[in-house]
C-alpha cells in the first residue's frame, strides 16, 4: 500500500526528499546608495532598511559578505535630479562612484546596477515626457547610456526596469559597441504595475510626481501578456527574467518556468517585506517560518535566483 507519509518521519528523510531548496548563494541584496556623507537613513516603511552614503556603505557591505550572499542589486539616489534624468548615465553618478568603490574593495561580490530613470528624474516617471505622456522611443538612448556608463565603472550585470519597449535589444548593441559583450542582461521582463512597490518608493525617492505607471508597467490581470513579454526580452538579448512582484504572481513565475529554459529571478518587494516585517513585529507570525515558506514558494514556482530584503536574515538562519 502505498503511504506517502512514510518520507515524512524525521527531518532527515525530510531533507534528503525535499525538492527545492533556499540556498545563500541564490541570494541578491538590495542596497540603497545616496549623495551625501554620514548617511545610514532608515527607511521607515522597511525595517532594517538604510540609505547609506559611499563613506558608510562598506558597514552593509561587510555583513553582505560575511553572510556569503554572493551579489547585491545596487540604487542610487542623486542629490540631484532633472527632466531627462541626467544622474542615471552621468559617469560620476551615485552609481557609478558605489560601482567603481565596490568592485575596487570587494572584489568577489557581484554587482547588479538597476537601469532606470525614476530615481534621476524631477517628475519620477522612467522615461522622458512630452504632454504629460511618457516617451518609449526617445527614451531608449538614455538607458543604454546609463547601461554602458554602469558597465564602464565595473557593474557585472545590467538589470534594465524601465518596462520601455525594445530597450533590452537597444542596450544590448550599446553594451556590444562599447566592448561589453560579457555584459549580461538581467531584465524586468515581467514587472507589473503593482502596489506592492510603496516601500521602495519611500527608499528610492522615486514616487512619480503625476499619474502613475500603468502605460508602461504590465496590467496585473494579464497573464499571458507576461510571456509575450518576456519572449520579447529573450530575442532581444536577455541573458535572465525577472518576475516583480513575487509573492502575487507565482503563476507568472511559474508559466515563464514552464515556457523558457532561462534563469528566472523572482523580486521578492518592499511591499511583501514590509507586510511581514510589520505582522511579526506585532507578534502575529512566525517571521522566520513565514520567510521561509515564501522563498521555498518562490523556487517551486521555478525561480533559479531570489531578491530579497531578507536576504540577510535568511542567511543567518541557514547557516
Amino acid at each position: 500500500m502505498d503511504r506517502t507519509r512514510r518520507l515524512r518521519q524525521t527531518a532527515v528523510m525530510r531533507d534528503m526528499v525535499r525538492e527545492n531548496h533556499v540556498r545563500v548563494d541564490e541570494l541578491i541584496y538590495p542596497v540603497f546608495v545616496a549623495a551625501g556623507e554620514n548617511l545610514a537613513q532608515p527607511v521607515e516603511s522597511m525595517p532594517g532598511i538604510c540609505q547609506y552614503s559611499l563613506d558608510r556603505v562598506a558597514e552593509e557591505l561587510d555583513r553582505v559578505v560575511e553572510a556569503g550572499i554572493p551579489a547585491i542589486l545596487l540604487f542610487g539616489i542623486p542629490d540631484h535630479k532633472d527632466e531627462v534624468g541626467s544622474g542615471a548615465y552621468d559617469d560620476h553618478g551615485i552609481v557609478q562612484e558605489a560601482v567603481r568603490q565596490i568592485k575596487k574593495d570587494y572584489t568577489n561580490l557581484l554587482v547588479i546596477a538597476d537601469v532606470c530613470l525614476c530615481e534621476y528624474t524631477s517628475h519620477g516617471h522612467c522615461g522622458l515626457i512630452k504632454d504629460g505622456i511618457i516617451l518609449n522611443d526617445e527614451t531608449l538612448p538614455l538607458l543604454a547610456k546609463t547601461a554602458v556608463s554602469y558597465a564602464r565603472a565595473g557593474a557585472d550585470i545590467i538589470a534594465p526596469s524601465d518596462m520601455m519597449d525594445k530597450r533590452v535589444s537597444v542596450i544590448r548593441k550599446a553594451l556590444d559597441e562599447a566592448g561589453f559583450t560579457y555584459t549580461p542582461i538581467m531584465a524586468y521582463s515581467a514587472k507589473f504595475a503593482s502596489g506592492y512597490y510603496g516601500p521602495f518608493r519611500d527608499a528610492a525617492h522615486s514616487a512619480p510626481g503625476f499619474g502613475d505607471r500603468k502605460t508602461y508597467q504590465m496590467d496585473p490581470a494579464n497573464g499571458r501578456e507576461a510571456l509575450r513579454e518576456v519572449e520579447e526580452d529573450i530575442a532581444e538579448g536577455a541573458d535572465m527574467i525577472i518576475a516583480k512582484p513575487a509573492m502575487a504572481y507565482m503563476d507568472i513565475i511559474k508559466d515563464i518556468s514552464n515556457s523558457f529554459n532561462i534563469p528566472i529571478v523572482a523580486y521578492n518587494v518592499s511591499g511583501e517585506y514590509a507586510m511581514v516585517k510589520a505582522a511579526a513585529s506585532n507578534g502575529w507570525i512566525d517571521e522566520k517560518k513565514i520567510v521561509m515558506e515564501n522563498l521555498i514558494g518562490m523556487k517551486r514556482a521555478g525561480a533559479k535566483m531570489i531578491i530579497t530584503y531578507h536576504a540577510l536574515d535568511v542567511a543567518r538562519w541557514l547557516m
